[in-house]
């Protein structure tokens, strides 16, 4: 047997460095980093933490969806290969429920696409259409994936504000003529993470036609639709005419159904931008699972009474935290969808100052809306996905520290 052996005279080294590749080195600071630090000081000290923080329900997966999981797990057939677009099932009962939610005929052939969760699809969607150097058009304050995608395409970002005064919704008119003209894609988010700002018709429309003007791809994620309150049901971006023929949809079973842990999703629209994210796709991953298909299908198909229950529970978590927070002196508006709290931060603090002293004074988690990009500065962003117990102890927690 050969043995080989390292001469350190001839200048190996023993130990070998790992570059990490510029596409890594590119993405923006760990913003949270610092709340991270504190938060793990505060809990040292023997703190009672209220985290308002994450942007995960809390409310357990509807057991009838758990026992379907439960029967498909046990049938071999769900255990070989998933087919890389979905089921076939599972993309009918997609469609179907696009059509009775929304009014919108889609094709479950071409016209729709299985997800590992819609964050995947969002991530993988510029590498199918984003060359090194072309431009997308992104929201902030946004989820930060729009951009990180974006990043790691290769493309740039421009970054279109969303500016209270605008409702939270981008001012395409004041995109300068040179970058819409070079841009590829725009994303877009209503309800909105984290202003929890709803879209009208009205917007939808002028969206459609500026793509239209500039041959850009629009990709709407839809996440938050089945999280209103007060009677209002946010629509489709593709219950606008034209909308097909310019764009596709993103939604997901994570909040609707609190299956954020479950990664099932689904993008739907115009049929050559869903072949190409499913070419993507399947020399990237092999599909979900599809007995979590099967429990997507049950959760799509049966009757909605949990989606109401859901409904009615963050909209009494919500009317607490409004409330007290409005009482303790703090400027926020009344959300009409979204599980989100888009909170104005007191004078004489900034975003991340304003998280801080929630955090080190009162044991509150809250996110700065810094971090969701330059725009959301001024801003906190509160989660409802604590109890109502916790949130009124929270709110009780505020007034006593103050600010």
């Amino acid at each position: 047997m050969k043995v080989f052996t390292i001469d350190k005279d001839e200048g190996y080294s023993l130990s070998m460095i790992v570059e990490k590749s510029e596409r890594l080195k590119r993405l923006p600071p760990y913003l949270f980093k610092e709340i991270d630090r504190q938060k793990n000081e505060v809990k040292a000290r023997g703190v009672d933490i209220i985290d308002l923080g994450v942007g995960d329900p809390d409310i357990p997966t509807p057991q009838h969806i758990i026992d379907a999981l439960k029967d498909a797990a046990d049938d071999p057939v769900n255990h070989r290969y998933p087919s890389y677009s979905g089921m076939d099932d599972f993309n009918q009962a997609v469609a179907d429920w696009y059509k009775r939610r929304f009014n919108v005929e889609l094709d479950p052939q071409r016209e729709v696409i299985t997800l590992i969760g819609s964050k995947e699809g969002i991530a993988h969607i510029p590498l199918a259409f984003i060359d090194s150097g072309d431009v997308a058009l992104v929201s902030s304050p946004g989820y930060p994936v729009y951009n990180i995608g974006v990043q790691f395409a290769g493309g740039k970002t421009y970054f279109m504000d969303l500016l209270k005064e605008n409702r939270f919704l981008p001012d395409l008119e004041s995109i300068p003529p040179n970058v819409a003209q070079k841009a590829k894609m725009m994303f877009l988010n209503y309800p909105n993470n984290p202003t929890s700002a709803v879209a009208s018709d009205d917007f939808f429309q002028s969206v459609v036609l500026f793509a239209l003007r500039h041959n850009i791809i629009v990709c709407h994620d839809a996440a938050y639709t089945e999280i209103a309150f007060d009677g209002y049901r946010p629509m489709s971006f593709l219950q606008v005419e034209g909308a097909k023929e310019v764009g596709i949809e993103f939604h997901s079973l994570s909040k609707t159904y609190n299956m954020t842990g479950w990664r099932i999703g689904f993008a739907v629209g115009n049929a050559k931008i869903i072949e190409g994210l499913g070419q993507i796709k399947s020399n990237i991953d092999s599909g979900a699972f599809q007995a979590i298909q099967v429990a997507g299908i049950a959760a799509l198909s049966s009757g909605q009474s949990c989606v109401e229950e859901m409904r009615r529970i963050y909209a009494e978590r919500r009317d607490i935290l409004v409330s007290g927070l409005r009482e303790a002196g703090l400027s926020i508006d009344v959300p009409l969808a979204t599980f989100y709290l888009w909170v104005e931060v007191p004078e004489g603090y900034t975003s991340e100052g304003f998280t801080s002293h929630l955090l080190t004074r009162a044991g509150i988690v809250t996110t700065p809306g810094n971090g969701f990009g330059s725009a959301g500065e001024g801003y906190i962003r509160m989660a409802l996905t604590v109890d109502k117990e916790r949130i009124q102890e929270a709110v009780t927690r505020i007034k006593k520290v103050g600010f």
